[in-house]
């Protein structure tokens, strides 16, 4: 069976805040200049926001920008802010901290991600974008002079061993004259992207955290509708960088999240079950009891800011959002950023239609260095990096670098690969979890049911495990194997053959698209890479 084709002016890859808004913004140019563009967008999702997880406040300024109606338009923001708390806990206490400036969500809205951009989908489509859920990108399409003019999806129906099953059904080649890619954050074709064009300089490193979340139905009597809260300090160590957040929102939920720099060093840690120990704490506990947990889900998140911002044009093409790395580390916001950053793209990108040629994309860069977005991820620079030290060293460091120097230092920090931060095991002692109690807290698999995965288990491994030896040689012996307990969905198991020999097994059936084996893996030897489309989590509201 042959592969199909189409052609498109643009294809966007990636249904999330940066490619829907890019999109929309694009639509909304050609519109005002008489045009017509045919704008296409791929989402590896059974649905636009399937794959979509954030806290989320929402800073409506690129949204008043790209839909200044927003609200007659009906955009599911429901739940404004109203108070705003930042605590530092020890094991039993709960101590009240200055909220810092960045932090204060007056204006803010508390929304679910997910309905939220499958309202801006709705949206981008009564201006006519295609959107096609369910459509991995697998690889970039190159011209005769090595320019990206295209994406292929995968292929569906193929068997583990790579052969076609009854229902097997080519995947596409789609041709635009330029392409964008938001895929989020450690993306696949970004990956290619920087590699092949050397985007990404060694002073760029990005470093990364793991997002935990669950979403709660509580008791009427403990919500307290518009109440964010973000806590530090306990369960985490001093020298890990991560903290909480609880937003209380729609009809009695708790949005409960809980980040975990990725740069952390003892072996034996466990992002959920941090968390899990972190509701049992005197402070949340009393909001979960009575409560039903009704939402799970976990993804990595791009931390390195501004200074880990690679060149963001490319032949072809350009990144946008998070797999670009826009993401607000201080305000711990990244939606307003990613939309900002597609709309600047757009802009672009819309220009050079105009003119017929690729050289202008390199435009993007100076729109964005124009727009709001540049000197606000600017002034922030060194706040994530200065945790590197450890807790009070970063706080001490934040409180001078945003009322002291106000985010003009003439400084920069540099940021270091987080594979590179694990420490041996012989170094650390075991972390004695507490056992799931099935009411507040609870185990990885009950947890994974949560995030409604979809996937045929007769595909090819979406996980390549480049040197299956290392996992024991190095992963096993020298570490004990943390890619068992980083994986927030169990994916990742050590059993013995026959002869007790330990060995890697892999539940990719499991894997919910957090990417963080691809980040942590000590020696960097597993890659993550889209499975059939369609396949994963289906969020829905979280």
């Amino acid at each position: 069976m042959q592969r199909e084709s189409a052609q498109y002016d643009v294809i966007i890859v990636g249904a999330g805040p940066a490619g829907l808004s890019a999109a929309i913004q694009l639509k909304q140019l050609a519109k005002k200049q008489g045009k017509t563009l045919e704008v296409c967008v791929l989402e590896k999702a059974a649905e636009v926001g399937g794959h979509l997880l954030s806290g989320a406040v929402l800073e409506t300024k690129s949204l008043d920008e790209l839909i200044p109606d927003w609200k007659a338009q009906g955009a599911p923001l429901e739940t404004p802010v109203t108070k705003d708390y930042f605590l530092y806990f020890t094991s039993k206490n709960a101590y009240p901290l200055p909220v810092p400036p960045s932090m204060k969500n007056h204006g803010n809205y508390i929304i679910s991600l997910g309905q939220f951009c499958r309202w801006l989908g709705k949206y981008a489509q009564t201006l006519g974008v295609d959107i096609f859920p369910g459509f991995s990108g697998s690889h970039l399409l190159f011209n005769e002079k090595d320019e990206v003019c295209g994406i292929g999806t995968a292929d569906m129906g193929i068997d583990k061993k790579g052969e076609p099953k009854s229902t097997y059904t080519p995947g596409m080649d789609l041709y635009a004259k330029y392409v964008m890619i938001a895929e989020g954050c450690r993306g696949s074709l970004t990956r290619e992207l920087e590699n092949r064009f050397q985007l990404r300089s060694p002073e760029q490193i990005q470093t990364y955290g793991i997002g935990i979340k669950e979403v709660w139905e509580i008791t009427p009597t403990q919500h307290q509708s518009g109440t964010v809260v973000h806590t530090i300090g306990w369960p985490l160590d001093q020298k890990t960088y991560g903290g909480s957040f609880l937003y209380h929102w729609g009809k009695n939920l708790l949005s409960i999240g809980f980040v975990v720099g990725l740069d952390y060093e003892n072996p034996y840690m466990d992002p959920f079950e941090e968390m899990q120990r972190f509701k049992l704490h005197p402070h949340i506990r009393p909001l979960l009891e009575g409560a039903t947990r009704i939402g799970y889900g976990a993804r990595a998140i791009s931390e390195g800011g501004f200074q880990s911002i690679p060149t963001l044009a490319f032949p072809g093409g350009i990144l946008i959002g998070d797999c670009a790395g826009f993401l607000n580390v201080p305000k711990i916001k990244g939606i307003h950023t990613a939309m900002k950053s597609g709309m600047e793209g757009a802009k672009s990108v819309f220009h050079a239609f105009m003119e017929n040629g690729t050289s202008t994309l390199q435009s993007y860069e100076n729109n964005l260095q124009h727009s709001w977005l540049w000197p606000e991820l600017k002034k922030v620079r060194n706040i994530r990096p200065g945790f590197q030290k450890g807790l009070w060293a970063g706080l001490l460091y934040a409180a001078a670098d945003t009322y002291l120097f106000r985010g003009h230092t003439p400084w920069t920090f540099k940021h270091h690969g987080d594979h590179q931060a694990l420490k041996p095991a012989k170094n650390y002692s075991p972390i004695a979890y507490p056992k799931p109690d099935k009411k507040i807290t609870f185990d990885k698999s009950s947890s994974v049911y949560l995030c409604n995965i979809t996937q045929d288990e007769n595909q090819p491994c979406h996980l390549e495990v480049k040197n299956m030896d290392q996992i024991i040689s190095i992963n096993h012996r020298l570490y004990k194997n943390p890619e068992t307990r980083y994986c927030p969905a169990q994916v990742y198991e050590i059993l013995k053959d026959a002869s007790q020999k330990p060995y890697l097994h892999i539940n990719a059936q499991n894997c919910i698209h957090c990417k963080t084996c691809d980040i942590k893996d000590p020696t960097q030897n597993i890659r993550w890479n889209p499975p059939e489309g369609g396949s994963g989590p289906n969020y829905g509201d979280m």
